[in-house]
């Protein structure tokens, strides 16, 4: 437990946590460059996408027996392209020593797992190209990337985008804390409109998806290489880190429920997630900064925001709490378009295509088989996305919205 903890008299302060005022999640200010002693590293890491394309990324690592650590991200990325360098047909079942050393040894020294998470690809990943600029996809370029071209660049940085907008509402949580403790309802109310209005533009920040990512390249090409080795039926029985032990190790790929934001909004407005879902949700924590997941428990133990509201005689306030469940629950309503369109829509085109001309050479037709209608972090993903949905209808107050005013367009 932090300073924050459950003590009333404590403040509670999101510096504690390493959560920006500014940017929340979104790690300020990354470094573009490691000192020299990392740099054969880096001179693959930067490379990529090519030595991919040319089928020589395993021979460049396998070249360089270096037991040096690097930083997550690099070695992340270059894992990812190792492990994916031929698709689904010819993935390795150890990943080398001189890789898997220093992965494992950041990654110990981080608390991360040795796979490339969202904490990396996203929140760790991005620079701005003048540095004095907006922070906005005009303006922000990856350091670090992957096969996809444009649309996995897009990728990233929508997702990024999300993850700014959020900040308001981050920043409100000890606020929602400290009305709570005190009664204050007034203060409470307005923290709760700061954070309804950020939960709004998250979606809007995730509509900029259609915009940047090409439905068929996300799927076709740059799935795979955010997809993982735990229920992952590609490769059933894990991935061995040489020099680090001999059993096999089950890494979940990428996935939204590595993001820290829902995880907090869940527990500020008291949405319980069971069974399998709540299950894979709590497991994604094991994928976040440790710090960031103590923020979500320590928020938790907070008291009930709900049952505050609940008890008081104070319209205002219902309402106040009542548009955040709503912003969530379209929040998420919005992601299972979005999913549908980038997964389950090119995964049904897929198959036709695949009928219809067996040596087609489409991006989307080469997609991975053993990955369809799955998300990057093993779930069945449309069927997880609409019981996490379903179950943020739980704590509403107030009556539900129709399911007509709940709809979100998918498209502006």
């Amino acid at each position: 437990m932090t300073a924050a903890g459950t003590n009333p008299d404590t403040a509670f302060s999101l510096d504690s946590y390493h959560v920006s005022e500014e940017l929340g999640f979104i790690l300020p200010q990354p470094l573009k460059e490691l000192p020299p002693y990392y740099q054969p590293w880096m001179d693959i890491a930067l490379r990529v996408p090519e030595l991919l394309e040319a089928h020589q990324l395993r021979d460049h690592i396998n070249k360089k027996h270096r037991e040096l650590r690097l930083a997550h991200l690099a070695l992340g990325v270059m894992t990812m392209g190792y492990v994916w360098q031929e698709g689904e047909k010819d993935t390795v079942e150890i990943l080398p020593r001189n890789l898997a050393v220093p992965y494992w040894e950041v990654s110990q020294l981080l608390g991360l797992p040795p796979i490339l998470t969202h904490a990396d690809a996203a929140l760790a990943n991005w620079k701005k190209k003048d540095p004095e600029g907006p922070f906005d996809m005009n303006n922000l370029e990856l350091l670090l990337t992957l096969p996809g071209d444009d649309s996995i660049q897009g990728f990233f940085l929508v997702t990024l985008l999300v993850e700014l907008a959020a900040v308001p509402a981050l920043r409100n949580i000890p606020t929602v804390i400290k009305s709570v403790r005190s009664g204050d309802c007034e203060a409470l109310a307005r923290a709760l409109e700061v954070i309804s209005q950020s939960l709004q533009d998250m979606t809007d920040a995730l509509k900029l998806i259609h915009d940047y990512v090409n439905p068929s390249v996300f799927y076709g090409t740059i799935r795979i290489y955010l997809s993982g080795w735990k229920d992952n039926p590609i490769m059933p029985n894990g991935l061995i880190y040489e020099g680090v032990q001999t059993a096999a190790m089950e890494f979940s790929g990428g996935s939204a429920a590595q993001s820290s934001l829902l995880h907090c909004f869940d527990e500020l407005l008291g949405v319980r997630h069971v069974k399998s879902s709540g299950r894979f949700l709590t497991r994604m924590r094991n994928y976040m900064p440790p710090v960031h997941k103590e923020l979500i428990q320590d928020i938790s133990m907070q008291p009930s925001l709900r049952d505050f509201v609940q008890q008081q005689a104070c319209e205002k306030l219902s309402l106040a709490f009542h548009h955040c469940v709503t912003k969530l629950l379209h929040f998420r309503s919005y992601h299972i378009n979005v999913v549908s369109r980038f997964i389950t829509v090119p995964s049904a085109r897929a198959r036709q295509l695949r009928e219809q001309r067996p040596d087609g050479k489409s991006n989307i037709s080469k997609a991975p088989i053993g990955l369809e209608e799955r998300g990057t972090g093993g779930s069945s993903v449309i069927s997880f996305l609409k019981t996490v949905r379903d179950q943020t209808k739980s704590v509403f107050l107030l009556p539900t919205p129709s399911r007509d005013k709940s709809k979100t367009n998918l498209q502006h």
